[in-house]
Parts: C-alpha cells; structure tokens; sequence
C-alpha cells in the first residue's frame, strides 16, 4: 500500500523550514545546486557499496532537493510539486507505450530505441538525439551516455568484436603521437583511445564508471596497507625504494578481500 499521507507530510514539513528556519529561508535553486550533485554522489558511494541502509537515507536526502526546489519553484509562480510529478507521469506513460498503448516490443533494446524517438517528438523534448547528454556530466559518464544513445537510433557497430581493431588502432595512434612529443596532439589521441575503450566496454555490457570506480577502491585499500605497513616498520614512504614498496604492494593484492585489513590497521594504532 502506498503511503501518501508520508508525502503529504514532508511536503507540510518544508512549508514549515521555508517560513521558519534561517537557513532554510535563505536557500536558492543556485546555492542548492551543488548540495544536490554532493548528495547523488553519495547516493552512487551507497549504491556501489551495496549498503541499502544508506542507500535507503541518501534517497531520502534527495527527495528532500527535489520538494525544496519544487517550493522554491512555486514561491516564484514558476511551478508546483503537482507540476512536476504530473509532467513525469505523463512523460512516462508517452514513452511507454508497450506498456499503456497497443505497442508491442520483444525486448528492452526496442523500448530503448522507442524511447529515443518519442523523445525527440516531444513538444518540449530533446530535439536531437545527443542533447539530453548534459554538458556538465563527468567525462566518462558522458562518453558512455553519448554512445548509448547514437546506439538506440542504429549508430553502432555491426558486431561488437569489431571494436577491438579500433582500440587497437587508437592505442597506435596515442602511442605516434606520445613519441612524437606533441602534447596537444596527444591528448586529442588520448580522448580518442579512451573514447574506444568505454565503447568496448558498452559493447560487453559493462559499465566503464563502475569498473573505474572498483579499480579507484581497490588501488586505494592496497595503497593503505602499503602505508600501514611501512609505518609499522618505523619508516616512511618517500625514504623506500620501488622494489621495497612493491615487495608490500604484492602483498596486498593476495590478501583475500582484505578481510583481516581493518584488524592490522587497529593492531598498527596500538
């Protein structure tokens, strides 16, 4: 059972904060715009971690942007809460018309495909295929976004395995180009080869962000233990040798899931 009586109730509670509190009063769209991008980012470290509590509050925390922004919003006579949930439902019914219309799809790349053409219909939609891609969104986020969505409109490789010739093709141009010493020109290639891995990733039904991500974590407990380690040695990093620190770092990758990392830490704080 749906409880709307709860959303009626953080509705009531927001009037309350705009009229009462200073803070609160004080807030704009502008200054709420990177409190926002702070919250989905923690939402995505819950997410990542599997932590449904968390994720549970971090959900919580940007419903709470999004009725701010529908206040300040209505404040303004520019639109209402009920504008924008209603707008959303309509959106989703048009788009979904295997769903609520006579359409019928075989399989989630045609809903995908629907979708992306409904859109550019839309009298306030997208009216090209990449302009919902925003501008501001992380690089490789945008990457893999830009190709999904030329994907849904035909714009993709006959068979995934012929994306391999082009990641090899724009590693040899990087390449070229690091040993010709143009650090423009490099970095245009660079794009380019990085552009081609996130496409192969598509290709195989990975994510590269996640992937990225799992790799950032994973460097990160190693690198930990690595100081840890020499920290319990009574020296520090920067007075070892590579081969001293690799000698570690090896170490560090054999552990299984770093089960026991926490207790050395605590063992190491003694």
């Amino acid at each position: 059972m749906r409880n709307t009586e709860s959303f009626a109730h953080l509705l009531d509670i927001m009037d309350q904060l705009r009229e009462k509190c200073p803070w609160d009063r004080e807030q704009s769209m502008a200054t709420l715009r990177p409190l926002t991008i702070e919250e989905t980012y923690e939402l995505s470290d819950a997410i990542l971690q599997q932590n449904m509590n968390d994720v549970c509050k971090e959900l919580g925390d940007i419903l709470l942007h999004i009725v701010f922004y529908a206040k300040i919003g209505e404040e303004q006579q520019s639109f209402t809460i009920d504008e924008v949930i209603n707008k959303l439902c309509d959106k989703l019914i048009y788009r979904h018309p295997h769903v609520f219309g006579e359409k019928q799809v075989k399989h989630a790349g045609e809903v995908i495909q629907n979708w992306e053409q409904l859109k550019t219909k839309e009298k306030d939609g997208n009216k090209s295929v990449l302009s919902g891609v925003p501008d501001a969104m992380p690089s490789l986020i945008k990457a893999y976004r830009m190709q999904d969505k030329a994907r849904a409109v035909g714009f993709d490789w006959e068979e995934r395995t012929q994306v391999w010739d082009k990641v090899a093709e724009e590693l040899s141009e990087l390449k070229a180009e690091f040993e010709r010493g143009d650090s423009d020109k490099a970095e245009q290639e660079l794009g380019d080869f990085l552009f081609s891995v996130v496409n192969a990733a598509r290709l195989y039904g990975l994510n590269p962000d996640t992937a990225l991500e799992r790799t950032n974590q994973k460097f990160k407990k190693r690198f930990a233990y690595l100081e840890a380690e020499t920290l319990q040695k009574g020296r520090q990093l920067k007075d070892m040798i590579l081969d001293e620190m690799n000698e570690i770092w090896e170490k560090a990758k054999t552990m299984s899931d770093y089960e026991d990392f926490a207790f050395r830490q605590e063992c190491h704080a003694r």
